[in-house]
């Protein structure tokens, strides 16, 4: 077994123990880059002297005696939307091609603070994080490493893609509509959305402004507690982020669900849902049931409103979000006989260079803020989204946690949607719902289809309460194996 098919938290104690070095580990992880990275196309640009050297100085703590911190010296991958001093930051867009931020995110500067990380590289994404599939990165396309015919997911497909390939032992990605949680899900892998304000949004590029979160992906569980015990909490550069205290998430990993109450909605088992995922998922409540838990039948009776509400709301931030690159406040600019003309000229070229995704939500967005449907399209979808939230807050009155599918499909072929957005918009049905209301997910392998893709389980959390979806996310993981469903980081033509 190759270091980089090892858990973080399970590399953390052989680093601990010297049983192996930071470099050794970092090297390891480039050799598999280098082994499939042409494949899997995860990644935007690859830092490796800096990751090396990284690696050296935690290397050098070790060697003093001094405690390293959870992912010091330990190799994951940035999502490229979240900025990262002096490392490019394109948003897999053409309009940032060549912007190198003069600051860190707010989760990279505390990752940095809790010890020397180790960052193999930016990741790929969607454009501007809007996409479903990473098909729409102006740059490349990200292949799933389970079946490289297939869709990533999206929009952190880049992120999913490294953890699942071996070519990144955590990552961070964003989450607007399920953009964590679903690649999670096509990938195998683990991938909690927080809790809108539970973590900084400060030098997360916008998409949109209500509905954003950055949150973790990786190998399991465990790493996922660790990885929002370092991101989570309070930052004054974020006027959204949350005061409350953060507890320690690792002390909810107990294998015990025995007595907890599980909503189980109707609504998340749409029509056309493949039945090998709707089969897993099942099985995975009656598995719940059989560990102790209690399961109750619900109804979020507006969840049927949330596709269209979530692409009334979200488009129309994304509209305002992205005014500012025209060409002179920000961004890169093509040359026109007149300011209007150049204008037009940049934003026409140099967004949506691969598919017109990002134009079509800009355009979506603007339309629904303009005057005569405001009040008929966006005010009426803020209402709506009212509404979801309150059946939400009933439906905790009743239970701890919900289960539901992640997407309601297993990774798609690549090109397979693209010419009907909308087939593609539904396929967000399980997880904007919960954007729109500010709750928490998280997404666990629990099963695989007949031609070995991965099935994704969400648990969705009252607000603020990561520790308990981390809980039962961690017992349903200690009684199965579903993430050795393939060799980790396995790649099948």
């Amino acid at each position: 077994m190759g270091l980089f098919e090892k858990s973080a938290h399970e590399l953390h104690a052989l680093l601990e123990k010297k049983e192996i070095t930071a470099k050794e580990l970092t090297e390891d992880v480039f050799s598999r880059v280098d082994a499939v990275e042409d494949k899997v196309k995860a990644y935007l640009m690859l830092t490796k002297d800096a990751a090396l050297k990284a690696a050296g100085e935690a290397d050098a703590k070790v060697a003093r005696g001094e405690t390293l911190g959870f992912l010091e010296g330990i190799p994951g991958a940035i999502k490229d939307n979240i900025c990262t001093k002096g490392i490019r930051t394109t948003c897999a867009s053409k309009i940032l091609e060549n912007f190198v931020p003069p600051y860190d995110a707010t989760v990279v500067r505390k990752l940095h603070a809790a010890g020397r990380t180790v960052v193999v590289g930016k990741a790929n994404l969607d454009e501007f994080a809007m996409g479903g599939s990473s098909e729409n990165s102006a740059y490349q396309t990200t292949h799933n490493p389970w079946n490289l015919d297939c869709v990533p997911g999206g929009s952190s497909g880049g992120s999913a893609a490294a953890v699942a390939a071996g070519t990144a032992i955590w990552a961070l990605g964003s989450d607007t509509g399920g953009s964590i949680r679903q690649p999670a899900a096509f990938c195998g892998v683990v991938g909690l959305k927080p809790t809108y304000g539970r973590v900084s949004r400060y030098g997360l590029v916008a998409y949109a402004s209500s509905l954003d979160q950055i949150g973790p992906l990786t190998r399991d569980v465990t790493d996922a507690a660790h990885i929002m015990n370092i991101i989570a909490g309070n930052d004054p550069m974020d006027s959204t982020s949350s005061p409350s205290e953060v507890p320690d998430y690792t002390q909810a990993l107990t294998p015990d669900v025995k007595g907890m109450k599980i909503g189980l909605p109707k609504e998340f088992f749409v029509d056309g849902m493949e039945a090998e995922v709707e089969a897993a998922v099942r099985k995975a409540i009656d598995d719940f049931t059989a560990m102790g838990a209690e399961v109750v039948e619900l109804s979020l009776p507006h969840t049927k409103y949330a596709i269209s509400t979530y692409y009334l709301i979200a488009p129309a931030e994304a509209a305002t979000n992205l005014e500012r690159y025209d060409g002179v406040s920000y961004g890169e600019r093509i040359d026109g006989e007149d300011l209007v003309q150049m204008m037009t000229n940049t934003r026409t070229e140099l967004f949506g260079v691969s598919l017109e995704e990002v134009k079509r939500r800009i355009l979506i967005g603007n339309y629904a803020l303009s005057a005569g449907y405001y009040d008929a399209y966006y005010l009426k979808a803020l209402k709506v989204r009212t509404l979801i939230q309150q059946d939400y807050t009933d439906a905790f009155q009743k239970v701890d946690v919900i289960l539901a599918p992640t997407a309601p499909t297993a990774a798609y072929k690549i090109g397979a949607m693209v010419s009907d957005p909308l087939k593609m918009y539904l396929q967000d049905i399980c997880t904007v719902p919960l954007n729109l209301a500010g709750l928490p997910g998280i997404s666990v392998p629990c099963g695989e289809t007949g031609t070995g893709l991965p099935i994704g389980l969400q648990i969705i959390g009252k607000p603020l309460d990561e520790a308990t979806i981390l809980r039962a996310a961690y017992t349903y993981e200690q009684a199965h194996e579903y993430t050795k469903l393939a060799p980790l980081g396995g790649v099948k033509g």
